[in-house]
């Protein structure tokens, strides 16, 4: 069939719609297995400053700043060459108290609603515009000063908006970046961040990146190519903070190649610089969910230029339910995305290197019920959402003997099921 073809292109808007129908509930997520049922209660240490329905996210955004209704500060899906950052107050709830949100945090079968909201947007501070260079009398194209300077503050002063952050939780000195994918707002990124923070027990930092998504599938590609320069400055800021002592990454669909592709360059720099990646980035986990990446793709921008040794871990998330990525798959000509491998599609040689390193890189295969299009599992299913808490929080390694029994038919791959990690009603 001709791609010229109005069938085609009917398809191709649908298969788009699919993608675009990924993004986040207005609801807080479903209380995750680890908790529904159990004694295991995580918010018995939240500090008394961050008992409330409320959650400060820190964002971080090159979406261009905007008005909302009543002319206070938003940010739409334009593009900005100027790093932004500041508060997102997220609210859980309609006049919620602290105990009974701890409460239905706590069951799956809720009886009050937990509505997610925007209740204010703060900018704290803003970067010079990119790219700031000038000449030289002899011809060179080199950094402007004034410039540099004013980043330099900027960083200061991101650098004390963090430190403010860790003294009012202290417990954990992690820092837990969401890089959200296609169509997203910056709602739908601070409202992701929130809920999982939320259920970590609110331990250490959450961050929402949003970069400038949410006018058609094209656009946000590009725009996805759009951020990368921003995303380093941002990591190489973070890192640069002396209180963060680790950064945690989640990524979610073409968020996945945004992250990746900003490491991946981020290594190249400091190797060829002749430095450890690891260490200058502090980079821990980085968690890479419904990737909408073509797995030939990744062999070789991503696994050849050794992307999995540079942080502590890499944990991919994969479904063969996710009908979003499918969808992509075909829009792309591409039948093989990241987000749904098997297991029988890895080479041998490939399976035994997957299995050499089991401590640094692993394949979770979410085999699990899902509802709509099944692309936001990481957060939506209670199984997976648990499982990602115990890596996120507690940085446990896979296992029963690690507190994370999820079952392990083949090297290199582990799976979990709906029933993963629930308890007996009491």
């Amino acid at each position: 069939m001709s791609r010229s073809n109005p069938r085609f292109l009917r398809s191709t808007l649908a298969a788009a719609a699919l993608l675009a129908a990924a993004g986040c509930s207005q609801q807080l997520m479903p209380t995750p297995n680890l908790y529904a049922g159990s004694k295991n209660n995580p918010f018995a240490d939240v500090p008394p400053a961050l008992q409330h329905s409320d959650i400060d996210v820190l964002f971080v955004t090159d979406r261009a700043e905007t008005k909302d209704k009543n002319g206070k500060p938003d940010f739409g899906y334009d593009r900005s060459r100027s790093l932004a950052f500041g508060s997102y107050i997220v609210g859980v709830g309609e006049n919620v108290s602290w105990e009974d949100l701890v409460r239905e945090s706590r069951t799956q079968s809720r009886k009050t609603s937990l509505p997610l909201s925007r209740k204010e947007i703060r900018v704290v501070g803003q970067l010079p515009a990119t790219p700031a260079l000038v000449v030289t009398p002899e011809g060179k194209l080199v950094d402007d000063p004034a410039a540099a300077e004013q980043k330099s503050k900027l960083r200061d002063q991101f650098c004390a908006e963090i430190s403010r952050r860790l003294a009012e939780n202290p417990s954990q000195k992690e820092a837990f970046v969401f890089i959200h994918g296609f169509n997203n707002t910056i709602d739908d990124s601070a409202f992701t961040i929130a809920e999982i923070w939320h259920f970590m027990g609110r331990k250490g930092i959450p961050i929402a990146y949003t970069w400038p998504a949410g006018r058609g599938y094209a656009y946000d590609r590009e725009s996805g190519e759009f951020t990368i320069f921003h995303l380093k400055q941002f990591l190489r800021g973070l890192a640069s903070c002396p209180g963060i002592e680790k950064i945690n990454i989640v990524a979610h669909s073409r968020g996945t190649d945004v992250a990746t592709t900003a490491l991946r360059e981020l290594a190249i720099e400091y190797r060829n610089a002749g430095k450890d990646p690891q260490q200058e980035l502090k980079l821990g986990n980085l968690v890479l969910c419904a990737a909408d990446l073509d797995i030939d793709v990744v062999s070789q921008r991503i696994v050849a230029e050794k992307l999995p040794a540079v942080p502590e871990r890499l944990t991919i998330y994969v479904s063969e339910t996710d009908k979003a990525l499918g969808a992509a798959g075909w829009l792309f000509d591409s039948t093989d995305r990241l987000g749904r491998m098997r297991f029988s599609e890895i080479r041998p040689e490939q399976r035994k290197n997957l299995a050499g390193m089991g401590k640094q890189l692993q394949i979770i295969d979410a085999q699990i019920s899902a509802d709509g299009i099944g692309h936001a599992y990481f957060h939506s299913n209670p199984a997976v959402s648990s499982d990602l808490i115990l890596i996120l929080r507690d940085n446990k390694q896979p296992g029963a003997e690690n507190g994370r029994p999820l079952r392990h038919p083949d090297d290199g791959f582990w799976e979990i099921r709906d029933d993963y990690l629930r308890a007996s009603a009491p």
